[in-house]
């Protein structure tokens, strides 16, 4: 059978850079080669001050989403070279966007991007904006990668449930038999990032060990738990709207003595693993293999922690059956957006809680 060649890009809630996929769909969904360009200082800026209100926002969001699909561009370059195809042979792209904003409950989420520049810079089709039809039909918008979870990973055999840990972290549970169901567990790297970045200037904390040098805060940690979205019930998702650096201020303001920083650190990965362990106790019980994906699967000390937790759930990573741990969500905007380019339903409503199954994407023809 002859490839059917889309390009996946996906840039998270991490905010350092575009990750793109070259995917031949023609049968299993697989990655025939992968890219990263990184964002530039001034851009990743950029992106991460629009998460606030500020002045110009408007002005500020159109130059950084230009700026967003040069990077884009690049990434496609990048990865059609290393794939050895041309642009020709590409049926389309499907582009992520940066989420800025995220708010289901008010009926709208934002994610920058300008699809027409990536149009016209490529030469390819491009579709985008694959969340908003879901939260227009009642649902949360996210996540949309357990669909192609369910096509890469379901067993009639082994009950799996699959971990997304980026910025967010998303469980997607794939019972042997019954519905797919998945939802944001809380936080998983953005606030281990951040007040990483703030105490030691480097932009994520390697391998988790500077957390692995410091102690868990019991105090802080229940007061972080505390928060109402975890004790929420599914469908639901979240953000960096809700979870960030002043919401973690708002917590240490609350306690009596601030702990050390390298001891937040060490109590935001307890946060991670614990209400991911959580979610999978509390909604898979019968889980027999956890496989991990995204940035965090890269965090040994995180992944220490997940495996303790676990037990006697077997954990391992996409890797182990294939798909590269960096690869599955850029992969899953190229699947959707040939969903789109079919006409066929991309959400799941038993993982968003839409109203039904939706066509997702807007469409800008090379």
């Amino acid at each position: 059978m002859a490839p059917e060649y889309y390009v996946g890009l996906m840039s998270g809630t991490s905010v350092d850079g575009v990750d793109a996929v070259l995917a031949d769909l023609s049968l299993s969904p697989r990655s025939v080669a992968a890219a990263h360009v990184q964002f530039s200082a001034a851009l990743r800026a950029a992106l991460n001050a629009l998460q606030s209100t500020g002045n110009e926002e408007l002005h500020r969001s159109a130059l950084a989403a230009n700026a967003l699909m040069d990077c884009c561009a690049d990434a496609v370059d990048a990865v059609l070279n290393r794939g050895r195809v041309t642009r020709r042979d590409i049926a389309a792209i499907g582009v992520h966007g940066q989420t800025v904003r995220h708010r289901p409950d008010l009926g709208y989420t934002t994610q920058i991007a300008n699809p027409a520049r990536l149009a016209e810079a490529t030469g390819i089709t491009v579709v985008a904006d694959f969340r908003s039809r879901d939260i227009a039909a009642g649902g949360q918008g996210a996540p949309l990668v357990p669909a192609l979870h369910a096509a890469l990973f379901a067993s009639p055999d082994v009950h799996r449930v699959v971990v997304n840990v980026g910025g967010i972290a998303n469980l997607t549970d794939l019972p042997p038999h019954g519905d797919v169901r998945g939802f944001d567990t809380g936080p998983g790297n953005t606030l281990l990032d951040a007040w990483c970045e703030r105490h030691t200037g480097a932009p994520f904390d390697r391998d988790g060990a500077w957390a692995a040098s410091g102690r868990i805060d019991r105090t802080l940690l229940a007061e972080l738990q505390s928060d109402a979205y975890f004790a929420a019930a599914a469908p639901k998702s979240t953000g960096r709207d809700r979870f960030n650096l002043a919401w973690l201020q708002k917590s240490l303001a609350r306690l009596d003595e601030a702990p050390e920083p390298v001891d937040v650190q060490r109590t935001l990965l307890e946060l991670t693993a614990a209400t991911i362990a959580r979610a999978i106790a509390e909604q898979c019980p019968d889980a027999a293999e956890i496989l991990v994906c995204g940035g965090g699967a890269h965090n040994a000390a995180l992944m220490r922690e997940l495996a303790a937790a676990l037990a006697p759930g077997r954990l391992a990573t996409t890797a182990t059956l294939g798909i590269p741990v960096e690869q599955v969500e850029a992969l899953a905007f190229a699947w959707l957006a040939r969903e789109a380019l079919a006409g066929r339903p991309g959400n799941l409503p038993s993982v968003t809680g839409a109203r039904g199954p939706r066509i997702l994407g807007a469409i800008y023809r090379a």
